[in-house]
């Protein structure tokens, strides 16, 4: 540094040891309003792909009213709904195809999978409803979906096929099974009823469904997995405390990420990319805050943006290979989408 060329040699490294620390103090993230499709309007992002393509929904009016949407070199575009009031983009893979769920004309919650600017429905397995929540970069869909039975599966689309992958035991209507993420080897992680109606995370892979732990409670549930079939989630501790994990395959002990300074009863891990870096949300002082856990340490995503930027991050939803980072916050009040990129 050539200001410290003419001063003595313990002074420099001071001053730079100051600098350093200055450095470190400064915000990790820069930050980009996503906007919405109106100026009264709100969005929520869902998911990103490499490229820092998004997708989640936008409502066009005050109202709850709410699109589809595709984000890409800074601008958002509608992709509407399947004829409906709303609908959402929960997952988008390499080549910009966005899995969802959307209302349709009947208000009946369907899935979907986009082509282009196209929203195409995938079916169900007998029910009549579905909703999907991630696809892989060879699209391959997975969610959850009412059977003739009326009970709710998880499933995998792939070719033009809907299975039900079954579940951990489950049976009755009132219990939720779903496939919450897949990775590029087809292995999806999700959630799923026991017979005695307790539920857990789970990993299924090859037509096997093998249940996850906890982190000593009762429950867990998986939310996202990698390329390298870690998974994240949320798992209850003996205390009754809800809180984010890694595990390292399916019947692999579950890593508690633990809590932040300001974080109370329950974390949710929602996303996790290669480098086994997680983001999600915490319970905060009665509201919520977006977290990120890298190296690890857990930290609340409000403390790494610029100061005095208007936002509160509430979630965080998924992150990529580069660690850009999407999900929902109020910047000014308002209710919008973000995107993270590190600095």
């Amino acid at each position: 540094m050539k200001a410290c060329t003419s001063l003595p040699t313990v002074v420099c490294i001071l001053f730079l040891t100051a600098a350093s620390s200055l450095c470190a103090a400064q915000a990790s993230y820069t930050i980009a309003d996503l906007g919405t499709l109106n100026s009264n309007g709100y969005s929520v992002a869902r998911a990103v792909n490499a490229t820092a393509e998004v997708t989640g929904a936008a409502g066009t009016s005050n109202s709850n009213l709410s699109d589809v949407f595709f984000y890409s070199n800074g601008a958002m575009t509608s992709l509407g709904t399947l004829g409906g009031t709303s609908g959402i983009g929960n997952g988008i893979n390499a080549s910009g195809q966005v899995a969802g769920y959307s209302q349709n004309s009947s208000q009946t919650y369907r899935a979907f999978l986009s082509s282009g600017s196209t929203l195409t429905d995938i079916g169900d397995l007998g029910g009549g409803s579905a909703v999907a929540y991630a696809l892989n970069d060879f699209g391959v869909v997975v969610g959850s979906a009412v059977t003739a039975k009326g009970e709710n599966h998880p499933f995998l689309y792939r070719n033009g096929r809907m299975i039900d992958l079954g579940t951990l035991g489950s049976s009755g209507n009132d219990w939720w099974n779903s496939a919450q993420g897949i990775n590029n080897s087809g292995v999806v992680t999700g959630t799923s009823y026991d017979a005695q109606g307790n539920f857990f995370g789970f990993v299924w892979k090859s037509g096997k469904m093998t249940k996850m732990g906890t982190l000593g409670g009762l429950w867990s549930q998986g939310y996202a997995i990698n390329n390298k079939n870690q998974v994240t989630g949320l798992a209850y501790t003996k205390n009754g405390s809800g809180h984010a994990f890694i595990a390292n395959c399916g019947n692999c002990p579950l890593k508690d990420l633990g809590t932040f300074t300001g974080s109370t009863s329950t974390v949710w891990g929602f996303g996790i990319n290669d480098s086994g870096v997680v983001v999600g949300q915490s319970t905060f002082a009665g509201t919520y805050h977006a977290f990120v856990y890298s190296g690890g340490k857990i930290k609340d995503l409000n403390s790494m943006i610029p100061a005095g930027s208007g936002w509160v991050l509430t979630e965080a939803d998924s992150i990529n290979a580069a660690g850009q980072i999407v999900g929902m916050g109020t910047h000014n009040g308002q209710e919008h989408a973000y995107l993270l990129t590190p600095q």
